[in-house]
């Protein structure tokens, strides 16, 4: 699990570059913190690094992007800066529809999509109908999202539907989870120094590589991108069978 200040970058970034990238945005407050900044000047520099992330990954051919942008823990910060971030994310979907569909890029929500606020909900379902045909890439934001109760939803559904114990398989029960059709994300960044999954794709993850950075998410661009896919392409994927390995 490499550090970015010990990877050099590849640009352009050689093919295959992974199917799935996950990213856990940290570092706004801290961020904007040593700068003598406002926590909402954080959260406004983490949606324009978004945005830029996003295209580039578009550009570098990756189809699946997961973005952790609102874990259910997230409701125990203070009332305005919940209110702010999804003020953000209202204002982001309203800016980047025309984006999104120019790069035939499909917006998926994981998470418990009843629990947003109202508009949120409004903004967010206009622009997944909007881009439910593109095709190039599958942009996952993570809201109101916690990977243990992804888990226990699934073993909810499945035993509403009678499944009977030995028919539980792992296909059938990624077929319950938020990521259904997608595949499992091949890569995992995150940002900040933290070494720690945060309740995150817990089953979706089981044989993802990890890739930890001090960089704040402010500062990750393209180029951190780049470092980051890099350091991937150099690594041997074993997935947990004696003597197998896929060179990235």
């Amino acid at each position: 699990m490499a550090d970015a200040s010990t990877t050099s970058a590849s640009s352009p970034v050689p093919a295959p570059v992974p199917g799935h990238v996950a990213i856990i945005m940290d570092g706004n407050g801290r961020w904007a913190q040593r700068r003598g900044l406002s926590r909402s000047e954080g959260h406004r520099a983490g949606t324009r690094a978004a945005k830029a992330i996003v295209t580039r990954a578009r550009e570098l051919g990756i189809r699946h992007l997961t973005l952790y942008t609102f874990s259910r823990e997230n409701w125990s910060r203070p009332k305005d800066e919940v209110g702010l971030i999804f003020d953000l994310l209202v204002e982001y979907m309203k800016g980047e529809l025309q984006n999104l569909l120019d790069q035939d890029i499909r917006l998926k929500v994981l998470g418990d999509f009843d629990g947003l606020p109202f508009v949120a909900r409004q903004s967010l379902s206009h622009v997944m109908g909007k881009t439910e045909n593109c095709r190039a890439m599958t942009l996952n934001l993570a809201l109101n999202y916690s990977g243990r109760e992804e888990i226990l939803r699934a073993c909810r559904s499945l035993v509403e539907k009678g499944v009977k114990p030995e028919a539980i398989t792992n296909e059938a029960f990624a077929a319950e989870l938020y990521t259904v059709n997608q595949p499992d994300p091949d890569l995992i960044i995150r940002t900040s120094g933290e070494l720690r999954l945060s309740n995150y794709l817990l089953f979706q993850a089981a044989y993802a590589e990890f890739y930890f950075t001090d960089t704040l998410w402010p500062d990750f661009d393209g180029t951190e991108l780049e470092r980051a896919l890099a350091d991937y392409q150099s690594r041997q994927r074993r997935f947990g069978k004696t003597g197998e390995q896929v060179t990235v």
